[in-house]
């Protein structure tokens, strides 16, 4: 069998499996060893087993990956933005759309100190969807900033798809950190505009919440800054250490994990059974990831091996088109992918496939991979298997219908779609801190 009916039969073999409800990681594995057998090359497994080990097994980077989920999980036991979110209720009293900018502001910090998409859509959901509710905002509007504002974690820093891009590719933890800085921050800030806008000419969708005279706003305004000391040391402690060149992405994560494990303590919120339930989580989380990043490994291996590989690449190649439109039509891959497959799957099966094919042209991998990861925003989105639908939904009371919750997210798809405007037309966007950093770019 040629490699282009090998690469055919393997993802047609993944669509399927997905399509009918099998965990990815056992899909891709399982792809993997039907396509070794199919191409006559069963020998190619012991080869896969052998980048297994040495690919995922011996990656110090990935140990990231569980320190920073420990560090989300001590973060929101930690209860720090409950605060937060209550100083900026009160300041925004009066404001159409007030309650909805406190959830974006919130959620850029909240994203800064986590990268958890699960923990931060949790935790803000149970601070702020039933109080906005009671306000009488719309549910679409609701469920849309909550659900959107809490992806964020997964493109500013520290983001474990951050690490995991870096991971396979020829780019450093540090460089991709800064270059998703500026793009992640100012998409939040699209956000808040948005908010604001809908805020402006919809009042019944974000009406203003009541003022609480009893406590001034000088008095409201230091306490916000007084509870926003702990996650901003935080994440001087992480980013400032690692953008720096003090520590690994690693060591960094570490710091990150002792911080917060600070932050729990001196808010008298530590207990050994929260404490014992962080580790449990984080063990769980860490195992599907890495589970998968195995089973994308495998699948690789047995697709570079027989051939396919190197066929899908030519075969693109062979478009002859230009160089932006052959990134647009990878973004739009990728795009369609979200909607069916999580990051992690999506990230473990193209890279290999584009990342030579980028590096051929005359463009900055840097711009490619953080232009990849703004668009990834939307896989979280994007029915029918958008991650934050699921866990929203989980939260949601049960006046709030599923189609209100696919209804709001959606202006915010189209928000992430400009954004990827653009960082495509101002490279800029990704490029000037990494620059500003470590010299010239690649």
């Amino acid at each position: 069998m040629g490699p282009e009916y090998i690469a055919l039969f393997m993802f047609g073999m993944l669509l399927v499996g997905l399509l009918m409800g099998h965990p990815l990681a056992f899909v891709l594995g399982g792809t993997a060893v039907a396509g070794a057998i199919v191409a006559g090359k069963p020998m190619v497994l012991g080869i896969v087993v052998n980048r297994v080990f040495g690919d995922v097994l011996d990656n110090y980077t990935l140990i990231a990956i569980p320190l920073f989920v420990l560090m989300a999980r001590f973060l929101s036991d930690s209860g720090v933005t409950d605060k937060m979110f209550e100083s900026l209720r009160l300041l925004t009293a009066g404001v159409h759309g007030g309650l909805a900018l406190a959830v974006v502001f919130i959620s850029i910090l909240l994203a800064a100190t986590t990268g958890i998409i699960g923990a931060s859509i949790t935790v803000i959901g149970f601070m702020a969807l039933r109080p906005m509710l009671q306000y009488g905002y719309s549910p679409t509007l609701t469920t849309g900033v909550i659900a959107a504002s809490g992806c964020l974690g997964i493109l500013i820093p520290p983001s474990i798809m951050l690490i995991l891009m870096a991971s396979y590719s020829p780019l450093s933890v540090g460089e991709l950190f800064a270059g998703s800085m500026v793009p992640g921050v100012l998409l939040g800030l699209v956000y808040a505009g948005w908010v604001a806008l809908v805020a402006a000419f919809r009042h019944d969708m974000a009406p203003p919440v009541p003022a609480d005279d009893k406590i001034s706003r000088p008095a409201l305004l230091r306490m916000l800054i007084l509870e926003a000391v702990p996650p901003l040391v935080l994440i001087l402690g992480i980013l400032g250490s690692l953008l720096a060149g003090i520590a690994t992405a690693t060591e960094a994560s570490a710091i990150g994990v002792f911080l917060a494990l600070g932050i729990v303590i001196l808010r008298g919120r530590f207990e050994l059974k929260t404490f014992y339930g962080a580790l449990i989580e984080t063990a769980r989380t860490s195992a599907m990831i890495l589970f998968i990043v195995v089973g994308a490994t495998a699948f690789t291996g047995v697709f570079n091996i027989t051939g396919g590989l190197r066929a899908t690449q030519e075969i693109i190649r062979g478009l002859e088109m230009e160089p932006w439109m052959l990134i647009t039509m990878m973004m739009f891959i990728v795009f369609i992918l979200g909607a069916f497959l999580d990051w992690t799957g999506i990230v473990l099966l193209s890279f290999p496939i584009f990342l030579p094919i980028v590096q051929e042209m005359d463009v900055s991998l840097l711009w490619f991979v953080v232009l990849m990861a703004v668009v990834l925003q939307t896989s979280f989105l994007t029915p029918p298997f958008g991650y934050a639908l699921f866990y929203l939904r989980a939260i949601a009371p049960k006046e709030v219908k599923t189609t209100h919750i696919i209804q709001g997210v959606l202006p915010f798809i189209g928000l992430i779609l400009v954004m990827c405007l653009l960082v495509a037309f101002f490279p800029g966007l990704v490029t000037w801190l990494p620059e500003a950093l470590y010299g010239e770019g690649r």
